[in-house]
């Protein structure tokens, strides 16, 4: 791992590539071979639509793989979301930190309730409302930032 990719993990939502959700061993080194480690290195790479397509190309994989994964680390980019809840938002039908930063929390709680109880069986396990809310504002800060 190259210096510069050391240091930048000290950022708070910056994570090493292979915490992401959906990557797989494989893939995580492709990305490395190209020095990609970290979340903000790939944001960096592959955050613009043709430089997506490029790295897609080069990695010889479809370009919507390499969206995925921007997408990822862009909620990745909120500290109270990280890796650990990423997924989850995307599969919510949250792209971007962007969208998550207006979306209300009146529309986007119910739908992680549903997808809990859709797929685990479980509502149980949702974040907490007062949890979710926080990924919304802390969402507002990092889009405040960029």
């Amino acid at each position: 791992m190259s210096l510069s990719s050391d240091s930048s993990l000290q950022t708070p939502g910056n994570w090493s590539i292979d915490r992401l959700p959906g990557l797989n061993a494989e893939d995580c080194q492709k990305l490395k071979d190209r020095n990609i480690y970290t979340t903000y290195d790939l944001l960096d790479r592959a955050g613009r639509r043709d430089l997506a397509q490029s790295l897609a190309a080069e990695m010889q994989i479809a370009p919507h793989y390499v969206k995925k994964w921007v997408a990822l680390a862009d909620l990745a980019r909120v500290p109270s979301v990280g890796c650990q809840y990423c997924g989850l938002l995307l599969h919510c039908g949250i792209l971007s930190t962007a969208q998550l930063s207006q979306t209300p929390i009146h529309k986007l709680y119910p739908q992680l309730l549903r997808l809990h109880v859709s797929t685990l069986r479980r509502k149980d396990l949702c974040p907490p409302r007062g949890e979710v809310l926080e990924w919304i504002r802390s969402a507002q800060l990092v889009t405040k930032r960029l």
